[in-house]
């Protein structure tokens, strides 16, 4: 697919102005990096239609660094505040690592969020998503890190919310620190108990049945080849590629 005119209108105002004559449009650019995330393509793969690949990789590079792509998240996010002010769905999964010549070295050019686990190396994806479709924030972590720990940092980093919010999470996050921070920013934790837990507690169990809407969020970003199997060294520009597709799938 790529994106028209009508969605590239809603976030035109996050990008950076072109000015001069400029040869590729951002219109072009973000084509070009749709192609890429979704084929999994090398960069010198691109279709000569897109322009020069060199190009295309410098604006993806530099905007990466930039956070433009971040920013632009925020946009197309907002039509989803309705669902995310009575509800949220917190959850984490594996992305398989693609080349394993950066397995092991010093990270000298940035964070390689990169670990070994029982699956073998790969990176973690923790998200908060406001529907199947929009996500509220994300993060990365090496695939051996605990979900509870890195999903309290998700739930710091959104704060304290203004109005009560469910918040419908996996068992992974159903320890009493989890839940007494969700409580504390004034989310309302939705969450089975484990069954050895001695005191279990009640749930919302026909509002649970929603937060399978954030496994599927997953699930579409692991239709882009590239997301689904890491081909990008360093955080920063792996970061943007996920938040660009999130970005398409929400203004789809």
């Amino acid at each position: 697919m790529e994106l028209s005119q009508a969605q590239y209108e809603r976030i035109a105002p996050h990008l950076p102005v072109q000015r001069g004559n400029v040869a590729v449009s951002n219109l072009q650019v973000l084509n070009a990096f749709l192609y890429v995330v979704e084929h999994g393509c090398k960069w010198r793969g691109l279709p000569p239609r897109f322009g020069k690949w060199h190009t295309i990789y410098t604006r993806m590079n530099r905007w990466s660094k930039e956070r433009r792509a971040r920013a632009g998240l925020r946009a197309p996010a907002a039509r989803a505040d309705g669902a995310c002010d009575a509800r949220c769905g917190l959850a984490g999964q594996h992305q398989r690592e693609g080349p394993s010549r950066w397995r092991r070295g010093a990270e000298k050019n940035g964070p390689q969020g990169i670990g070994k686990s029982r699956g073998g190396w790969n990176t973690k994806v923790h998200l908060v998503a406001a529907d199947e479709r929009t996500a509220v924030t994300f993060a990365l972590s090496a695939g051996q890190a605990q979900d509870a720990p890195e999903g309290r940092k998700l739930l710091e980093r959104l704060g304290r919310q203004k109005t009560p919010r469910s918040l419908l999470m996996d068992r992974a996050y159903e320890g009493d620190a989890t839940r007494q921070l969700a409580s504390a920013l004034g989310f309302v934790p939705v969450v089975p108990p484990l069954r050895t837990r001695t005191a279990p507690w009640e749930y919302d169990r026909q509002l649970y049945k929603r937060r399978n809407e954030v496994e599927r969020l997953f699930r579409r970003l692991k239709g882009f080849r590239r997301i689904f199997t890491r081909y990008d060294k360093l955080d920063i520009i792996f970061l943007g590629f996920i938040t660009f597709a999130l970005i398409v799938e929400a203004l789809r």
